[in-house]
């Protein structure tokens, strides 16, 4: 964690006392491991809102209660984790941090518990789980409500006996671990939907942290930029730019779906195809799906409510038409023709942004992520 100051040649004196007001940037330990995935690599406590929930991290860091972070992708739940490490009693002990969405329901349980050799095909060797390497430390579990229903119920019990049993043992090895688990669903409507138990859910929430998305702390937003900006320059070796007011004002009012890791991707961008030493608002590149987004936000504010309905019902019109023809001519596997070209086209329309793409569609990004395997879009 270092501590850095900001200033921008912007007029807007708000704006400009939160780009001065950041007071703390906390880093991830591998910026490269993060370089490809969603997860944000900084986070700063400038907005009041960051300065609250940096005030509370203070004063839960030192329990060893279990704590749930509750956020978007993208906004930095890891770094929260790994600051809360920092800040506790266990800091000279590990913390570990996996997905849990990243393994098959069948690999999730040997990897949380480990296994004995012989436990299953192609156990030649016993292993430990990620809670005995994370003993003496925190162990970091993201995505949890992506675990599957009988991994949950052995989560339960660890939690409770503070002792796991390897995937082919006989004999529980106790351990000392704090869990801080994370989440970007509504945990509570898994529960109610019965995919998440109800009472590993009050196991976890003992401590809950709202994690607020980036366009409601816009008080991080000028900090966090000018930290991207340092970081860029010096891996590209080019001069620090300038921003243009324009340019402030843009990234101000955008809604950044992408959160954190949106901004980082788009501050590189940036300075890769910036022509000039002042960075102007065509430079970011934003996603078309922003002006959509904005017309949206503006014709719920006019009182003229008929003209979106009619615009709507203009728009399922055309629809309809376009379906009739096909159901006419019954191409093979009519549904899955359509499914495919639709998710093609969002994610051609969002820039190949996956945040945005799921978003747009109105489904989760690990729906998202498996369609486009499936249509060979992604690796």
């Amino acid at each position: 964690m270092r501590t850095q100051h900001w200033n921008y040649d912007y007029h807007d004196d708000d704006h400009r006392h939160a780009a001065e007001s950041a007071e703390h940037v906390i880093t991830h330990p591998n910026p490269s491991a993060v370089s490809l995935s969603i997860r944000a690599s900084a986070l700063v406590f400038s907005d009041p809102k960051s300065q609250n929930l940096l005030s509370l991290i203070e004063k839960i860091a030192a329990s060893n209660a279990t704590a749930l972070i509750i956020g978007e992708t993208g906004t930095g739940k890891e770094l929260i984790a790994r600051h809360i490490h920092a800040l506790s009693n266990r800091k000279s002990g590990p913390f570990q941090a996996i997905n849990c969405g990243a393994f098959s329901e069948t690999l999730v349980e040997s990897e949380l518990f480990g296994y004995e050799r012989g436990a299953f095909t192609g156990a030649t060797q016993s292993k430990i789980g990620w809670f005995e390497t994370a003993n003496g430390g925190t162990l970091f579990l993201d995505e949890i409500g992506d675990l599957p229903q009988s991994t949950q119920v052995k989560l339960l019990r660890v939690l409770q006996e503070r002792e796991v049993v390897r995937v082919g043992a006989r004999k529980a090895t106790p351990i000392d671990v704090r869990l801080i688990a994370a989440t970007n669903v509504n945990l509570e409507e898994a529960v109610r939907a019965g995919r998440f138990r109800e009472d590993l859910y009050y196991r976890i929430k003992v401590i809950p942290i709202d994690l607020p998305p980036l366009r409601e702390r816009r008080g991080d937003i000028l900090p966090l930029v000018e930290h991207f900006l340092t970081v860029y320059k010096n891996r590209l070796q080019t001069s620090t730019p300038q921003l243009a007011p324009e340019t402030i004002r843009l990234m101000l009012e955008y809604p950044w779906p992408g959160n954190i890791r949106e901004l980082e991707n788009v501050i590189h961008r940036a300075l890769l195809v910036a022509t000039s030493s002042t960075l102007q608002p065509r430079d970011l590149n934003l996603p078309a799906i922003y002006s959509l987004q904005s017309k949206e936000v503006a014709s719920a504010e006019t009182p003229e409510i008929t003209v979106s309905g009619s615009s709507q019902s203009a728009t399922t019109s055309r629809l309809e038409h376009v379906l009739n023809d096909l159901f006419e001519n019954t191409p093979p596997n009519l549904y899955e023709l359509i499914n495919a070209i639709t998710v093609q086209k969002a994610y051609q329309f969002c820039n190949h942004n996956q945040v945005h793409t799921a978003k747009l569609l109105g489904i989760s990004r690990n729906i998202l992520r498996a369609r486009l395997k499936e249509l060979n879009l992604i690796a």
